[in-house]
């Protein structure tokens, strides 16, 4: 078997909202079905679904790598659709924050060592 893509189906609890969203965050977000849109950042592309289960949202993690830390923070620090939002972390890996986006999902915003 060779692997030649894998997506995530991302649950959001108000389908319009998390749209938005992912918007602000800078990813474009098509339409695939009523109920199914694909969002879409260079390479980068995922699933969101208009379906939301509490106890899959709350554990519902993505990380997102990006080139510069500090742009990605002030972009999602400054959309409104955003429920929580950490400081930026310098880990020994990279630096890092953390957004909580509107259907409870968590993403790991990450700038890793040597990719910026």
């Amino acid at each position: 078997m060779v692997v030649l893509d894998i997506k995530a189906f991302v649950p959001s609890k108000d389908y319009d909202i998390s749209k938005a969203f992912y918007r602000d965050l800078g990813f474009s977000v098509e339409y695939v079905t009523d109920d199914l849109a694909l969002c879409e950042n260079g390479e980068c592309t995922f699933f969101l679904q208009r379906f939301y289960q509490p106890e899959l949202a709350n554990n519902f993690m993505l990380q997102i790598c990006v080139d510069n830390i500090e742009d990605a923070f002030q972009r999602c620090n400054n959309s409104e659709h955003k429920t929580k939002i950490s400081e930026i972390q310098q880990e020994s890996w990279g630096k890092v924050f953390y957004v909580w986006g509107p259907g409870d999902e968590l993403l790991h915003m990450t700038e890793l060592n040597g990719l910026r």
